[in-house]
């Protein structure tokens, strides 16, 4: 029996990534959840989170786990692990399929998938089938008491489909008591909501980015003390969607100095780098003196494997380029 982990992983409009196998492989020209077998020490979860790495240079969050499936394929019997999965990319770098795409849900009915991977399929749309957010008892006029409180956080950690970060966003967005709440759960030692509520952060501020301003400081200044990849992610991605002007000019060299230690680090996840080269691109616009040093560091980056970086890198320096010079006074 082969333990093989794969991953239903959901971009930021509810769509599941899907990948097709070449020609001549196991299963010619059928349609997967990416993954691939377990390794000697290692977890199922780092399993997933590496081999989807490895195979489409994309970086996952887990939110949930479905039932194994056992299969037997004739020549061989596999235990397939999937898991449900967040992800902020949009374009995998194929390095063992053919093909992608993303589908709404609804679509993967009708995909010719490999025949374990149809039964994943199914149950994936059992397991979202009872997140109805309609069913969610939650009243967003409630005040921030004690008893809101707890049901907040329940909801947040409870949440399984971008409906439900977005209703909850849209709470957030009516009742500033429960804005203020995200802030103070993605700082929570409790991984699971810290990550979610920082997530769900990057929902309001995509409709209103103002919301976040007076925050940024708070956020700024923790961001070489979180130990939460995923928290930090979506605070980069926060800050690198903004308005770099509405921070204080001090705050400017506390975020320029942790962007550029993220982009020279070799431990740094891949959205990391790519959110610190935008806002290092922004900060650039108001200090062309930073634009010679980004460049610098992002042709460091030119090596790495990762095809998602060195399209974002190649995107970056053609806009470094466009920045005027300005030339330097002449001093008697």
């Amino acid at each position: 029996m082969i333990s093989v982990t794969c991953a239903v992983i959901r971009n930021e409009e509810n769509e599941v990534l899907i990948v097709q196998r070449g020609e001549f492989t196991d299963h010619p020209m059928k349609w997967e959840f990416p993954g691939g077998k377990l390794i000697k020490g290692e977890t199922e979860e780092e399993c997933v989170i590496r081999e989807v790495s490895e195979e489409l240079s994309i970086d996952i969050v887990i939110c949930g786990k479905l039932a194994d499936v056992m299969h037997d394929y004739g020549n061989k019997k596999i235990r397939l692990i999937p898991f449900v999965c967040d992800t902020l990319y949009e374009l995998p770098f194929l390095s063992e399929h053919v093909d992608f795409k993303w589908l709404h849900i609804a679509e993967l009915i009708a995909v010719d998938f490999s025949e374990a991977d149809v039964f994943v399929a199914k149950s994936y749309l059992e397991y979202i089938k009872f997140k109805n957010i309609s069913e969610i008892p939650y009243n967003s006029e409630a005040e921030a008491d004690t008893k809101s409180d707890v049901d907040l956080q329940a909801m947040v950690n409870n949440m399984m489909s971008m409906q439900e970060a977005e209703w909850v966003a849209t709470s957030a967005i009516e009742n500033p008591a429960i804005f203020k709440k995200l802030i103070e759960y993605s700082f929570s030692a409790d991984r699971k909501l810290a990550f979610r509520a920082s997530w769900t952060l990057t929902k309001v501020c995509d409709q209103y980015p103002e919301m976040i301003v007076p925050g940024l400081t708070t956020i700024i200044e923790s961001l070489d003390k979180l130990d939460n990849e995923g928290v930090q992610r979506c605070f980069l991605r926060i800050i690198s969607l903004g308005d770099v002007n509405k921070i204080n000019i001090k705050h400017h060299g506390i975020l320029a100095d942790h962007c550029f230690n993220a982009l020279r680090s070799g431990f740094s996840a891949i959205a990391i780098k790519a959110y610190s080269m935008e806002i290092l691109y922004r900060l650039a616009l108001i200090y062309p003196e930073l634009a010679n040093e980004l460049s610098v560091s992002i042709n460091l980056l030119q090596g790495e494997e990762s095809g998602a970086i060195q399209a974002r890198s190649r995107m970056v320096l053609k806009k470094l380029a466009e920045i005027p010079i300005k030339p330097k006074s002449n001093q008697k």
